[in-house]
């Protein structure tokens, strides 16, 4: 009873969500809440077991995919599979003729099964997987409901696990490190830590929907230069410049979108890792945010949390394909190496190559995807970040969300602008195309959305 009484006040608080009316349907929105919920407990998870950002995407993705393939058949006049629309994604089981199902039983069940698999704490994601499936119980749901409920969301979320290994994700566990070279327009690893470079190999990964990995080659950035005067050294300043002038405006954005789970506080001889959200994990807390702003009903929920991960995916497939090629060195070395030894960015630099900016380039992505859903303008209250002890920040679209969010990187000293601007015309371009390739609704429903 206690455990029940615990869940139902984190559902009610989660993402800042009021109270309902008395003449509310409490069940819908205690179902929706549910799926809301367990977004968040799987953001918990991958702080807590130091995943990615690109490793963090794919987590959230394939869960969010599972809920909506079964969501949808809460109205199947109205939402489509997305089976043949994303690579290798063959048809999935359907309902037992003849079986009574809550769809969003079996939505939460499978959304939080795959997402077990993905995980290292396994443990935590059980745990909380329990105390829903008996607060559906005690909601009084007939338990033959819960039963075919249950063992339709294994079917779909077993369906989706198979989808999942065949994406690349375990091999390229098995490939060769980043080579560090002494060429000196080429990224080396960063203080304090000087960790390798993460995911070198991310796009081997098979992607959502892109033909291939590097389907949006960004523009070219600066060429390298060492020489003042030349236009690589002017970007450098401008990141110098700016960094040792920010206003607390600008100080309080980049702390805001730092979004890095690599962070390391060093204390004499001692050093210790800060956990974070990742910055796809910030967008999935704002898909989540703007549902229930919207007060979107169950399916449109779980179309708004799939095609939002699905852009994330992506996005850092195209970003990481580019960072990668490029591997430019970060502002950081190369201020300290011939400008200013003893500078320090405002934000600890992430170990990965600089060109182009992944908050540039998924944030983008994520924004058009969900101004495509919802609508522009659309005011939201964005808290994803005060679980980490920084303040709420409002926006008026998710455009505006996205454009702080990349030059969120100037200030925290971590990029140069070509990777900021050139960046956010590459995640355009993969929302762009994931909206346009990718159908959840009928042509007839969404037209009549769109007017």
């Amino acid at each position: 009873m206690k455990r029940n009484l615990v869940i139902g006040l984190l559902l009610l608080l989660a993402f800042g969500c009021k109270e309902p009316a008395v003449e509310r349907d409490l069940e819908k929105e205690q179902d929706i809440l549910f799926l809301l919920q367990s977004v968040k407990e799987l953001s918990n998870v991958i702080v807590h077991d130091i995943f990615s950002p690109p490793v963090a995407s794919r987590i959230y993705a394939y869960p969010s995919i599972a809920a909506y393939e079964v969501a949808r058949f809460m109205d199947t006049t109205r939402y489509l599979s997305l089976a043949g629309q994303l690579n290798d994604l063959d048809p999935l089981p359907a309902p037992q003729p003849g079986n009574e199902y809550s769809f969003p039983v079996a939505s939460v069940h499978a959304f939080l099964k795959v997402g077990q698999e993905l995980v290292f704490s396994e443990q935590m994601i059980e745990e909380y997987h329990a105390s829903v499936m008996e607060a559906y119980q005690n909601a009084g749901i007939p338990q033959e409901v819960i039963n075919n409920s249950i063992a339709y969301g294994d079917a779909v979320g077993e369906a989706i696990i198979q989808w999942a290994k065949k994406d690349n994700y375990a091999q390229t566990r098995t490939f060769e490190k980043f080579t560090i070279t002494e060429n000196p327009a080429a990224w080396k690893p960063t203080p304090p830590a000087y960790m390798e470079g993460i995911e070198p190999h991310w796009n081997k990964i098979r992607p959502f929907t892109l033909d291939s990995t590097n389907q949006f080659i960004p523009l070219p950035g600066t060429p390298f230069s060492e020489e003042p005067g030349s236009q690589f050294y002017k970007d450098v300043m401008h990141v110098y410049e700016v960094c040792n002038q920010l206003s607390e405006e600008q100080l309080g954005i980049a702390s805001f979108w730092d979004c890095n789970p690599y962070v390391m506080n060093v204390k004499g001889h001692v050093m210790f890792a800060t956990k974070k959200i990742t910055p796809g994990g910030h967008w999935m807390h704002i898909a989540c945010i703007a549902s229930k702003t919207a007060e979107l009903d169950f399916p449109a929920t779980a179309e708004v949390l799939a095609l939002t991960s699905i852009t994330l995916m992506d996005g850092f497939i195209s970003c990481w394909d580019e960072k990668y090629r490029s591997s430019l060195i970060r502002p950081e070395t190369y201020i300290n190496r011939y400008i200013d030894p003893e500078w320090i960015p405002t934000l600890q630099t992430p170990p990965f190559p600089e060109y182009t900016s992944g908050h540039s380039v998924i944030s983008s992505a994520a924004a058009l995807t969900l101004t495509q859903l919802l609508g522009e303008p659309f005011h939201f209250v964005d808290s994803s970040e005060v679980d980490y002890g920084l303040p709420i920040r409002e926006f008026n679209s998710f455009v505006e969300a996205s454009q702080e969010a990349a030059i969120s990187r100037l200030y925290g000293g971590i990029h140069y602008m070509p990777a900021i601007e050139n960046g956010v015309a590459q995640g355009k371009n993969v929302g762009r195309w994931v909206m346009g390739n990718v159908k959840t609704r009928n042509d007839a429903m969404l037209a009549r959305t769109e007017e």
